[in-house]
């Protein structure tokens, strides 16, 4: 195939979540024909599933700017920037919206589930004229295999499918696939879709992270209504202090209300706490689940009804096996990121934006962007995956001083709101109009912005 001919292709965005959804928006917005390939049955299907967590972040840090351009052509109206949205209020009110528009309709397929990208004809140990092949992008559609051909690729699939594990060293407990009917996922809805999985039960949360917490105190609060119901959280570390954040002296006072709120809960006894304690082993006991765990005292056994893993994400690279990728060894993020987003090193607030330049991997034209492009790092924002695929967009466009010039400014204050939630007298939550803020989304979306993620803002109950 020619190199003329390849570039008539479509730049295939994969996933239709926010970050992807932006891409599509940059890509008609620079004359170029996007094809988006979402494994769920909707648009911002990962996002469907955490649709009960309402973001730190306002919505004017949630909307990029050429999706808002293509929405505002059509009449639409903006939520107001100060309000703080939830997952079901960023699909109803923006995402669903955004792909209706004139210029993405027939341009998104769902039920598309991407099974591996490679270039036309060659495998990744041939490299000569590798760059002038087009990608094909295999995908099953409906039980058929399909495979889509691109001059481009932006793989924005996301993580939330691909959540840690709750055993030791990277790797699942034994009996932890066998366990599968009692996992409640990271950010289990106890109020409301799953709350009949949760009352009156004995629920364990693992993980120290925003995601954690919010579950947590969401169970504490079903257990107010439903005394039956027993919450134990299990940190695999010796100290929760890093959880409870600074309190009424943290820099972010939404943060520190959220860990204030988990420390009262657990000096009540509304949260039972086990701190130093591993899950060794998950065996399924009749209608419940006997968890093995290792602790300071010794080998101890927890038989409960369910499990929620808040141990964060990781992302699926099987599906990139043939492309030639330059991943970094640890955070498994493209390599001249991973320095930037080191969890060890970084939160979300010192994360500097970037582009195209940064992202680039050795193979022309792929690019990973997005929640996925942090690997396992946990401090992804929303609005910094709108700056990355504006960036890579502008470059694959040819505009190669749009992809350099960076144009998002984050605070170095943490991005996340830096002022208490107000409830307006509709009951909505905001922000303060003179508050400086930016997101952090829903799993730890969110972060998710969430989930971690999630879009990355973290979340707020």
């Amino acid at each position: 195939m020619s190199s003329a001919t390849t570039m008539s292709l479509p730049v295939i965005v994969i996933g239709a979540g926010p970050v992807g959804l932006a891409a599509a928006a940059h890509l008609v917005e620079r004359g170029l024909e996007p094809l988006v390939l979402e494994a769920g049955d909707s648009v911002g299907a990962a996002v469907r599933q955490w649709a009960h967590v309402r973001l730190f972040s306002p919505w004017q840090f949630n909307v990029d700017g050429a999706a808002r351009r293509l929405l505002e052509a059509e009449g639409w109206q903006e939520p107001g920037a100060k309000r703080l949205p939830t997952g079901g209020e960023l699909l109803s009110d923006y995402l669903e919206p955004l792909a209706g528009t004139a210029a993405l309709q027939g341009r998104i397929v769902t039920g598309a589930r991407v099974m591996a990208v490679s270039r036309d004809g060659m495998d990744k140990t041939h490299g000569r004229g590798r760059a002038e092949r087009p990608f094909l992008v295999r995908a099953t559609v409906d039980g058929e295999v399909v495979d889509y051909r691109a001059r481009a690729v932006i793989d924005a699939s996301g993580t939330w499918s691909q959540t840690n594990p709750l055993g030791t060293a990277g790797l699942p407990a034994p009996g932890e696939a066998e366990a599968a009917a009692f996992l409640l996922g990271p950010l289990p809805d106890v109020l409301g879709r799953d709350r009949e999985r949760a009352a009156g039960k004995h629920v364990v949360v693992v993980g120290a992270g925003h995601s954690a917490a919010n579950t947590l105190l969401s169970l504490a609060q079903l257990r107010r209504a439903e005394p039956g119901t027993r919450v134990t959280w299990l940190v695999r570390g010796a100290s929760v202090e890093r959880a409870y954040g600074g309190g009424d002296a943290d820099g972010l006072p939404a943060r520190g209300m959220l860990g204030s709120q988990l420390r009262r809960a657990v000096e009540a006894g509304e949260v039972e706490l086990m701190t130093s304690a591993t899950i060794t082993a998950m065996h399924p006991a009749g209608d419940r689940l006997e968890l093995t765990l290792a602790t300071p005292e010794g080998e101890r056994r927890l038989v409960v009804d369910g499990v929620a893993g808040a141990t964060g994400f990781r992302p699926d690279l099987a599906m990139l096996r043939e492309l030639r990728l330059e991943l970094d060894p640890g955070v498994e993020a493209p390599s001249r990121l991973a320095p930037l987003i080191d969890p060890e090193f970084h939160s979300c607030g010192t994360v500097p934006a970037h582009g195209a330049d940064v992202l680039a991997h050795p193979e022309p034209d792929f690019y990973i962007a997005g929640m996925k492009s942090y690997g396992r790092a946990p401090t992804f924002l929303l609005a910094t995956g709108y700056e990355q695929v504006r960036s890579i967009v502008a470059q694959l466009a040819g505009d190669t001083a749009a992809a350099t010039t960076l144009e998002l400014e984050l605070p170095e204050t943490g991005v996340c709101s830096t002022a208490t939630p107000v409830v307006e007298a509709d009951g909505s939550l905001s922000i303060a109009p003179d508050a400086a803020s930016d997101c952090c989304a829903a799993p730890e979306p969110q972060l998710i912005g969430f989930p971690t993620g999630f879009a990355h803002g973290r979340t707020a109950l």
